[in-house]
């Protein structure tokens, strides 16, 4: 529900890093976002199906079919969907041009927006120099940030039961890491290095997990987040602008409004605590 209980019309959006196939995947909460947001564009921004993760066993539950179909339904009724693959989806790369169902499959595109910006819209993986050329090491990370995601599923159900609000141990642990931080910095510089080359406005990527919208050096970075934890999407207006959405915590707010008065104060003074 939006805060409002009405559907938002934007001209695009940009949702990455869904990780179909992964037990961390917040597909009931992206199923809800979907149901609230229209676009006349979608732009997929890699790593929508986790092929990694289904390559060591099959996880593929009801919520991952249901947001395959909703995606699916979108496309019949005129929207136009595009699908930049990303590392972990890698597998689609080899079908640029390509249409699923109505759904495109692009390598990378660059896109006008509605105020005459243009942006380069690509996953980013390869400008991750890990991914690139160690691996083993990526997949190992991989793992890891599996083992820490689900100490957050663990920690979040403790919460809930104290009343208190979501707080996300991997992202916590992952910024207090030195070499994460200067990861972050060093991958955003190199993405609008590679913007500035393509001689645009603006760069839309995904990959890193950790939804931002800033300027680097003349280029307007914008990283789409992820829907395993932080559950952002990037959405532009229809006069260009663009707006940085956490559902999880619009959806938070509005369910917490939904709530009876004394129900609703006790909430929020547990959350203020």
């Amino acid at each position: 529900m939006t805060a409002t209980g009405e559907t938002r019309n934007f001209r695009t959006l940009f949702i990455s890093d869904v990780h179909l196939g992964s037990k961390a995947a917040r597909t009931e909460l992206l199923l809800d976002f979907l149901k609230y947001h229209e676009a006349e564009t979608v732009f997929l921004v890699g790593d929508i199906v986790d092929g990694w993760r289904l390559k060591r066993s099959w996880f593929w539950p009801q919520g991952c079919n249901d947001v395959v179909q909703k995606l699916l339904r979108k496309a019949r009724k005129g929207t136009r969907i595009v699908y930049i693959p990303g590392n972990h989806d890698e597998f689609l790369r080899d079908f640029p041009g390509t249409h699923f169902g109505g759904i495109e499959v692009a390598d990378r595109a660059i896109y006008e927006m509605a105020d005459g910006k243009k942006y380069l819209i690509l996953h980013g993986d390869e400008f991750d120099v890990v991914v690139r050329n160690a691996r083993l090491l990526a997949y190992l990370g991989d793992w890891a940030y599996d083992a820490a995601i689900a100490i957050n599923v663990v920690l979040a159900a403790i919460r809930r039961r104290l009343g208190m609000p979501y707080w996300s141990f991997s992202a916590w642990a992952k910024l207090q890491v030195k070499h994460a931080v200067n990861f972050i910095g060093e991958f955003q510089k190199v993405v609008a290095d590679e913007a500035r080359r393509n001689k645009v406005d603006g760069v839309i990527c995904g990959h890193i997990h950790h939804a931002v919208m800033t300027d680097i050096e003349g280029i307007h970075y914008v990283n789409t987040g992820d829907w395993v934890e932080s559950c952002t999407a990037i959405a532009e207006h229809h006069d260009g602008t663009l707006e940085l959405i956490t559902w999880r915590d619009v959806k938070a707010t509005a369910e917490l409004h939904a709530l009876p008065a004394p129900t609703a104060a006790k909430a929020k003074n547990m959350q203020a605590a």
